[in-house]
């Protein structure tokens, strides 16, 4: 069982013109895998709905994929889970553990304006940590909404989400997402 997420902000006011959501993994092999503390559908679901209110806003959704380097064909289930994205989204495909290395990731993110980056995903320790501390490194404000993602092991989950998070940014549930027009849900 997963520790209480640290004490945060009863509510974000965020900029949907200066925020983008950003989801990491979420593809049919990676969201079917054992993960912790919550099943991958769960997370799944919401992140759709994070990905719902934010679109309704007119904030950006991006949409990070892995492909495995130097194979001919991926592994079934290497595309985002169908239906997760619409039009407007950004998908950027990436080739490491994070989604900015190579994937001008960080160049489409400036060219919209964009300063803040919500994150959820798979896995929380790798794809998700990784891509967050490019970020950081690149000077974006951080959030990371905890009910949005999951591990291999609760307790590679609750490492990211309780030590590494907080110091990088700000540690939320989905229900505390909104935007100055309304909540997200």
């Amino acid at each position: 069982m997963t520790a209480p997420v640290p004490a945060a902000e009863p509510r974000l006011a965020l900029d949907p013109a200066r925020t983008a959501l950003v989801l990491v993994d979420l593809m049919d092999r990676i969201v079917g895998l054992p993960v912790e503390p919550r099943k991958g559908v769960e997370v799944l679901a919401v992140a759709e709905g994070l990905a719902a209110g934010f679109r309704s806003a007119g904030a950006l959704v991006v949409l990070i994929r892995v492909e495995r380097p130097g194979l001919a064909e991926q592994p079934p289930g290497s595309g985002l889970v169908a239906g997760l994205a619409a039009d407007g989204d950004l998908e950027i495909v990436k080739r490491t553990i994070g989604g900015f290395q190579g994937t001008g990731l960080d160049e489409h993110l400036r060219e919209r304006g964009i300063s803040t980056l919500v994150f959820g995903g798979i896995a929380t320790n790798l794809g998700v940590e990784s891509t967050a501390r490019a970020a950081g490194d690149l000077g974006y404000d951080l959030v990371f909404v905890e009910d949005a993602m999951a591990a291999l092991t609760a307790a590679e989950h609750d490492a990211s989400v309780r030590l590494d998070f907080p110091r990088l940014g700000t540690v939320v549930a989905a229900a505390e997402v909104q935007f100055a027009a309304g909540e997200v849900r």
